[in-house]
């Protein structure tokens, strides 16, 4: 069902066709980079993605990156949101779910109230799906959705994790009061794989490539580890934390400062 829904809907969610060129996986590539970066900061301190409850907002293509590939490695995504509340799958969202995020993303509706209706799991409404309990959280939908006040009702609730996916998708308050009592990915690395994506797309356009899913999401895994990789660099903190936040900071500049010094420009 899954297949028959992303090849009905690739075209529609990315406006345009991939028989005129493009890359397969840009769809769901934002939230597949996503998960493969929280998987790396995960595995640092010793820890598995596989039995971890996530919780995510929103249900478009982001969103749904993170709930098919966080699915398929092994993890629970037990809620989904929209503007109008969240939806609670206390066992994880099912592939037949995951599915259905593309229909729903595609009827233009922009509530997830249908979600429960269709299957008949628990509907909150005007709530965000940060007072649950659970081990990751995953914004995905919207600037500024985390706040202050949701990040101290996750560390209250046991939340080991937020991953920045959505830009900017944390107030600068809320980023702060993370990095400081829990493991914190900002959006500038742990959403890079839609841009790096759109890259891997370019260079098969202008060369004439056609690269399998598998093939695109090896390269896409390749380059997550690498923007992981230079925030551990850059971030490692005298006490064996890692300050993602400055690591990829760091990471940045110092790649912007390369590039302009090798083109002569400083």
């Amino acid at each position: 069902m899954y297949k028959k829904l992303r090849n009905h809907f690739t075209g529609v969610l990315t406006g345009k066709g991939l028989d005129y060129g493009g890359s397969l996986i840009r769809p769901e590539a934002t939230g597949f980079g996503a998960v493969y970066f929280v998987r790396e900061m995960l595995a640092e301190v010793g820890e598995e993605l596989r039995g971890k409850r996530l919780a995510i907002s929103g249900f478009g293509n982001v969103a749904w990156g993170v709930a098919l590939k966080a699915t398929q490695l092994g993890a629970r995504v037990v809620a989904l949101s929209g503007p109008d509340g969240y939806v609670h799958v206390p066992d994880g969202i099912t592939d037949e779910q995951v599915a259905y995020m593309l229909e729903l993303r595609a009827s233009n509706q922009d509530v997830i109230r249908p979600f429960a209706e269709r299957f008949r799991v628990k509907y909150v409404e005007g709530r965000k799906p940060w007072e649950l309990p659970v081990d990751i959280a995953m914004p995905c939908a919207i600037q500024n959705e985390m706040d202050e006040a949701d990040v101290k009702q996750l560390i209250q609730n046991g939340c080991r994790l937020i991953a920045e996916v959505s830009n900017m998708g944390c107030t600068a308050q809320a980023v702060t009061l993370a990095n400081r009592h829990l493991l914190f990915a900002p959006g500038k690395a742990v959403n890079a794989g839609g841009v790096a994506t759109s890259g891997l797309e370019m260079s098969q356009n202008s060369m004439r490539l056609s690269w399998s899913r598998e093939e695109v999401d090896a390269r896409l895994l390749h380059i997550m580890r690498n923007i992981h990789r230079t925030c551990l660099l850059h971030g490692k903190m005298p006490d064996g934390r890692v300050d993602y936040v400055k690591g990829a900071n760091v990471g940045a500049f110092i790649k912007v400062a390369e590039a302009m010094m090798a083109q002569g420009i400083v």
